[in-house]
């Protein structure tokens, strides 16, 4: 496998959702950055051709981030099509047709894992396969067992180097930067241990139901939806060691060794629940026992994190959508000053990752007045560049360019699912809560020591 710079975009699902509200608008940003300057094709079964293609861009561009007449006129130069059922060998030579002299493709599954199979075995027969990278979306698998079959199938036609597992969550760069903030500066690693900290609390909240895609996320859930992907990459940017070499390896054998350090759940681990309404819903079962919200309590069993539970709660209809890490520090031992603080309270670090990006500090100072008397408050910083690379941009842009340092390896995959594997299915109870509320009542079983504290309430 060369590390060479792919010369072909193929993505499958042209037509689909994830193109039209992640693929196309990363698309563009790049040509505007100059990092995207080669064919661009398309491959979808929908009988449509390269026009409605284009069109379908210009839609979502326009709905999704703004369309840049410069860059979208130079996308549509790039743009090529190819229609046809993923199971027909047609469907294949003639992208094999349509890639002309490209070596090096990109291929793109952004389609259900079903078709991994018959897209991964077409690729190969075809030889589009031959000196191709792959890209795989989320959920890779439903379960442990079904994940290591999808790793089987795409290592019988392409090496584990070759093969880029995105969770664009690694390519948030709020998430790029938590793990950066504790590892640069010698003041926040320091402490950054079992010894220090109390508890780790992450909240994913959506205000937003289902918006009508009842039935896919009645094949997926809460769990599978985000805390096996998204939620235990948060954990793992926060508790994996970060005194490794710069090499991306190093960096993913951390990420992997943290991962495989999480214990595997018991079903007294999680609480789940479902928004009052969430059955009425197009395409979801009137019985469903669908979560549409989960509560999560991961152990770290490793030196540095033993003893320290992470909290993590996910869900939709909440009362906002933001997604934010506390890190909570144990008391300071009940020193007079410590004891006379109003209200009592942990010190701890509150990184938001969306909607806004925050670092803040939550600590004590002295209330003014004569008396030694102190008050909570919170040293926060607000940084929102103004042209961020997107994560669907940086994703898309490392793996053409052989950078595997943000994408999952098949053992963290393996292992996140090996974590989760005995709370899926209706293995728990699901609760009804309502639109508008943190969840179940009954999560309030896995509450953090010192309470939830929603996003953005600060002290």
């Amino acid at each position: 496998m060369s590390a060479e710079h792919s010369d072909a975009f193929v993505f499958f699902g042209a037509t689909g959702d994830l193109a039209h509200k992640m693929v196309f608008p990363a698309l563009q940003a790049m040509i505007r950055r100059g990092h995207l300057d080669m064919p661009v094709i398309g491959v979808a079964n929908d009988g449509k051709d390269v026009s409605h293609l284009r069109a379908r861009a210009k839609d979502s561009l326009e709905q999704h981030g703004g369309l840049d007449a410069g860059a979208f006129a130079k996308l549509c130069t790039l743009l090529r099509y190819v229609d046809g059922d993923y199971r027909d060998a047609g469907t294949f030579a003639r992208l094999r047709d349509a890639l002309g002299q490209a070596q090096r493709p990109l291929h793109y599954l952004a389609i259900p894992p079903s078709m991994f199979a018959a897209v991964a075995e077409g690729l190969a027969k075809s030889r589009c396969a031959e000196g191709a990278r792959v890209v795989v979306e989320k959920p890779f698998g439903r379960d442990l067992a079904s994940a290591q079959q999808l790793n089987r199938i795409l290592h019988a036609h392409f090496d584990e180097k070759a093969i880029f597992r995105i969770d664009h969550y690694l390519g948030k760069e709020p998430v790029q930067n938590l793990l950066y903030f504790r590892g640069a500066n010698v003041l926040v690693e320091a402490g950054w241990s079992n010894e220090y900290i109390e508890s780790v609390e992450i909240t994913m909240a959506e205000k937003f139901g289902v918006a009508g895609r009842g039935k896919l996320y009645e094949e997926t859930g809460a769990i599978r939806d985000v805390v096996q992907n998204h939620m235990l990459e948060l954990v793992a940017s926060i508790a994996m060691e970060t005194s490794v070499g710069q090499h991306h390896e190093a960096r993913r054998d951390a990420r992997a060794k943290l991962l495989q350090s999480v214990r595997t759940l018991d079903p007294s681990d999680v609480v789940r629940g479902q928004f009052r309404g969430y059955r009425g819903e197009p395409g979801v079962a009137p019985d469903s026992q669908v979560e549409t919200f989960a509560a999560v309590r991961f152990h770290v069993d490793s030196d540095r994190w033993r003893g320290v539970p992470f909290h993590v709660r996910a869900g939709k209809s909440l009362p906002v959508t933001a997604t934010e890490v506390r890190v909570r520090f144990k008391p300071t031992g009940g020193g007079a000053l410590s004891s006379e603080v109003e209200p009592p309270d942990r010190d701890y670090y509150r990184f938001e990752i969306s909607p806004d990006v925050v670092i803040a500090l939550g600590v004590s100072v002295k209330r003014p007045g004569l008396s030694t008397v102190g008050e909570r408050i919170e040293l926060l910083a607000h940084h929102q560049p103004p042209d961020e690379m997107g994560p669907y941009e940086r994703l898309l842009g490392d793996a053409a360019g052989g950078d595997p340092s943000l994408f999952v390896r098949e053992d963290s995959v393996e292992a996140s699912w090996r974590i989760v594997d005995p709370i899926l299915g209706n293995r728990t109870p699901v609760f009804e809560y309502e639109p508008d509320t943190w969840g179940p009542a009954e999560a309030v079983r896995l509450t953090p020591a010192g309470g939830w504290r929603d996003p953005g309430a600060g002290v």
